[in-house]
């Protein structure tokens, strides 16, 4: 079994890039809050890679914003490949099926930066809700490692 719950805040706004084969791909990076901290020192944080795709990565690029609390369901991809000087390289990401909001809503005086046109969020949104083609997250079934925007 492969599945993964976190909530952290965004380091940064989410970056969106569209393939080669038009699947809109967000990542962004959450840092995420340890259980336990040692006495006397600061609370330490995991600051994880998350990838989303299609209407998801739409949704996340549309109304995620630098600072906010988000949480995420999904499952722990890994993946490698060869740098210029021919050493091996390796990285792990959390490819996210659902995102949510964590934290509460924002007044405009203190809020985060408005979305922009469109629907208001509902603080939910998955893959479920616009069909799955069997790979998962609405990823095509074959594409180019070229075509990744990570």
């Amino acid at each position: 079994m492969n599945k993964v719950i976190l909530m952290g805040r965004l380091t940064k706004d989410p970056e969106t890039k569209t393939t080669s084969a038009s699947v809109v791909v967000t990542t962004y990076t959450l840092a995420v809050n340890r259980r336990f901290q040692k006495a006397g020192e600061e609370r330490q944080a995991d600051f994880i890679q998350v990838v989303t795709f299609s209407k998801l990565a739409e949704f996340c690029s549309n109304y995620f914003r630098k600072g906010q609390q988000v949480a995420v369901v999904g499952r722990i991809q890994t993946r490698s490949w060869q740098d210029a000087e021919g050493q091996r390289r390796y990285a792990t990401d959390v490819v996210a099926d659902e995102a949510y909001f964590a934290d509460s809503k924002k007044d405009a005086a203190g809020g985060y930066p408005a979305a922009g046109p469109g629907p208001k969020p509902t603080g939910r949104l998955t893959e479920k809700d616009y069909g799955d083609d069997g790979f998962g997250a609405g990823m095509p079934d074959a594409f180019e490692e070229d075509d990744l925007p990570f």
